[in-house]
């Protein structure tokens, strides 16, 4: 009698012990999921206007901002103060990318090379422009897909609701914030992030 309460003992602390270790692979499967690393802007590689590779690689260690743009919309004139603020900051770890889209208004009906000659005339543009994209749709390019997408960013998810809506990426390659179209490229949350301020 003593054996078999003994056995049943020794039989319901190693259930227990099943169950709990059963219980510890769960959670430690959880964590890892849930713990993934988002992925970073490093990986896509895409066209400038002049049909040049840009790899986002090379841009390891800087604050990225990227930004939709357009030659016909009402905040138009923000390409103005996006070059005051790359001629600012290009010397001290930032940089501007801009991806002309026509998914609003028809507002960038441009060819990349009438774009160019758009953004070179009326702005001076010398920050890094790429070859015109989506930037929402079934159609929302690769680059746009990680920047609203929380599976991808490990951030957050967002739509992009009109042009000169910005995306700011740390010198790791994370999306840390989204600006909406009306704030100034100028504005203290923009410029205290790329100070550190």
């Amino acid at each position: 009698m003593k054996k078999i309460a003994i056995l049943m003992l020794v039989l319901i602390i190693a259930v227990s012990c099943k169950q709990q270790q059963t219980k510890d692979m769960a959670a430690n499967t959880k964590n890892t999921i849930e713990q993934q690393p988002a992925e970073t802007i490093y990986q896509f590689k895409v066209k400038t206007l002049t049909d040049e590779d840009f790899d986002f690689a090379t841009l390891k260690g800087k604050k990225v901002m990227i930004v939709n743009t357009a030659s016909k919309c009402g905040l138009t004139p923000q390409y103005k103060d996006l070059q005051n603020l790359y001629d600012t900051y290009k010397d001290k770890g930032f940089v501007i990318v801009g991806f002309p889209a026509n998914n609003f208004a028809q507002q960038e009906p441009g060819t990349n090379k009438e774009i160019a000659e758009f953004c070179q005339q009326n702005y001076g543009v010398t920050f890094p422009m790429m070859a015109k994209i989506s930037v929402k749709g079934d159609d929302m390019h690769p680059v746009y897909q990680f920047l609203t997408k929380k599976e991808k960013n490990g951030y957050q998810d967002s739509e992009v609701t009109w042009n000169f809506q910005k995306y700011l990426l740390d010198e790791n390659g994370k999306l840390v914030k989204a600006i909406p179209p009306k704030t100034l490229p100028t504005d203290s949350v923009i410029v205290d992030w790329i100070t550190g301020s």
